[in-house]
C-alpha cells in the first residue's frame, strides 16, 4: 500500500427530514447565505420550499443564484463571486447534484480572490482562502459533497478543468435519499456510471497490499449494480436510493482510494468531450468505460479484470482472459440496460474534431496510468467509438 494523506471534515446528516438540521449547520459560520441551485427541478419537487422555509424561520439572510448548468460555467462562478463580495456573504450553500456543489465550491474560492476566477482553474493562481461551503444533495453521482474537487467549464476557451483544495471540502452535507426519488431515469443512470467510473480509475491499477481498499471498491460496485437498476425501475424505492446515495459518497471521498494510484484517462477524455459538446458527464463516462477496459486488457492486466468479473459479476470462468472479457461485456450490457450511450453518435458527437479532443485530454505529452495514451493513441481510441 502506498503512503497517503486522508482528511474528511464534512459533517454528514443522512436520512429522512435531515433538512431540519440546516439552520444549525449554517449558523456555525454566520447567517448570510448565497443559495446556489440549478434550474427548476428543486422548485417542482418541493426541495426548494423545504430549504427556504428552514432559512426563513431561522431568520437567516439569503440571496439566490439559480441556473447552474450540468457542466457549470465560469460565468456563473464570476457572478456568484460578485454577489458574495457585494453582500458580505458568509457561507455558500449548494442545493443540487455534483454540478451545483462544484459551482458552489468554485464561488467560495473565487469570492476570496481578486483576479479573474478562471485563473484558478487555468492553474495561473491558487487561492489562499475560501468561504465555507454547505451542501444539500439531490443526486447520487459525484461525491462532491465530501471531497475537495471542483470542475468548471469555460465555453470561451472550450476547456473543462478541475481544481481541488482542502478548504473547498463542504463543512456539512444534508443527504436525504427522499430528495433523489424524483430524479428521472436518464440522470439516475448517468450518476450510476459516474460512481462506477470513480471506483474503476483506482481499482484496476493493482497496488500490492491495498487489500482493504480493493474490498471497499468491490463493495461499492456491487451495491451500485444491485440498486442501480432497481432505482430506475422503482424510482420511489427508498432503500435503493439510499444505497446509491451513500455509494456515491464512498466512491470518491477517499475511503476506497487512499493508498492506491489514479488512472485519469477516463475523466481527462470525458472532460475534453463535454468541454466541446456539453454532454452529460456520466453519459460520457459510460460511453468511454467499456472501450477503455477493452484497451487496457492485456496479459499483464487480465488477472485484475478477471477478479473484477468474478467478484462483481459472479462470472465462474477458470481462464483469466476469458473471464476478463466476459466481465467487460457484462459491464457494457449493464450500461445498455440502463439506457446509456454505446457510441459517440448516440450523444450526437460528430467525428470531425478528434485531434482537438485528443489534445484537450492530454496531461502533458500523455494521459492515463493503467494504459498510457499519446495524442495519436487517443485519436485511434475515438475512432473505435464511432
Amino acid at each position: 500500500m502506498n503512503n497517503f494523506y486522508f482528511y474528511i471534515p464534512t459533517k454528514v446528516y443522512f436520512g429522512k427530514n435531515q433538512v431540519e438540521k440546516l439552520p444549525g449547520c449554517i449558523r456555525e459560520f454566520g447567517n448570510r447565505v448565497l443559495l446556489v441551485y440549478g434550474k427548476d427541478s428543486i422548485k417542482k419537487n418541493g426541495i426548494y420550499n423545504d430549504v427556504v422555509s428552514q432559512l426563513k424561520k431561522s431568520d437567516i439572510f439569503f440571496i439566490e443564484l439559480s441556473g447552474v448548468d450540468p457542466n457549470p460555467r465560469i460565468s456563473t462562478v464570476r457572478e456568484g463571486a460578485r454577489v458574495c463580495k457585494e453582500n458580505n456573504i458568509q457561507i455558500v450553500l449548494g442545493v443540487g447534484g455534483g454540478s451545483v456543489i462544484d459551482c458552489s465550491k468554485a464561488i467560495a474560492a473565487a469570492s476570496k480572490y481578486d483576479g479573474d476566477p478562471w485563473d484558478i482553474w487555468a492553474k495561473k493562481a491558487e487561492p489562499k482562502k475560501a468561504l465555507p461551503v454547505g451542501a444539500v444533495i439531490t443526486l447520487a453521482a459525484t461525491a462532491s459533497e465530501m471531497n475537495k474537487n471542483s470542475v468548471i467549464s469555460n465555453p470561451d476557451t472550450e476547456e473543462k478543468k478541475g481544481f481541488g483544495h482542502d478548504m473547498l471540502i463542504p463543512k456539512f452535507a444534508i443527504m436525504d435519499p427522499a430528495y433523489t426519488v424524483t430524479v428521472p431515469k436518464r440522470p439516475t443512470a448517468a450518476g450510476i456510471a459516474d460512481i462506477m467510473s470513480h471506483v474503476f480509475e483506482y481499482y484496476f491499477i493493482e497496488v500490492p497490499g491495498a487489500t482493504l481498499q480493493d474490498e471497499f471498491c468491490e463493495g461499492v460496485l456491487r451495491t451500485v449494480i444491485k440498486y442501480g437498476k432497481q432505482a430506475i425501475d422503482e424510482p420511489a424505492n427508498y432503500e435503493a436510493r439510499a444505497n446509491l446515495l451513500w455509494a456515491g459518497s464512498m466512491a470518491l471521498n477517499g475511503v476506497s482510494s487512499r493508498g492506491k494510484l489514479f488512472d485519469g484517462l477516463l475523466h481527462s477524455l470525458e472532460h475534453a468531450l463535454s468541454a466541446l459538446y456539453d454532454i452529460s458527464h456520466g453519459e460520457g463516462l459510460a460511453l468511454i468505460i467499456p472501450y477503455w477496459m477493452d484497451a487496457a486488457l492485456s496479459e499483464k492486466t487480465m488477472h485484475r479484470f478477471a477478479r473484477y468479473a468474478r467478484n462483481i459479476w459472479n462470472i465462474q470462468e477458470p481462464d483469466d482472459m476469458t473471464a476478463a472479457k466476459r466481465g467487460i461485456e457484462q459491464t457494457s450490457k449493464f450500461y445498455k440496460q440502463l439506457g446509456l450511450p454505446q457510441k459517440l453518435s448516440d450523444l450526437g458527437i460528430p467525428f470531425d474534431r478528434f485531434e482537438d479532443i485528443a489534445a484537450k485530454s492530454m496531461r502533458g505529452d500523455t494521459t492515463g496510468n493503467l494504459i498510457v495514451f499519446t495524442k495519436a493513441d487517443v485519436v485511434k481510441f475515438l475512432e473505435r467509438m464511432k
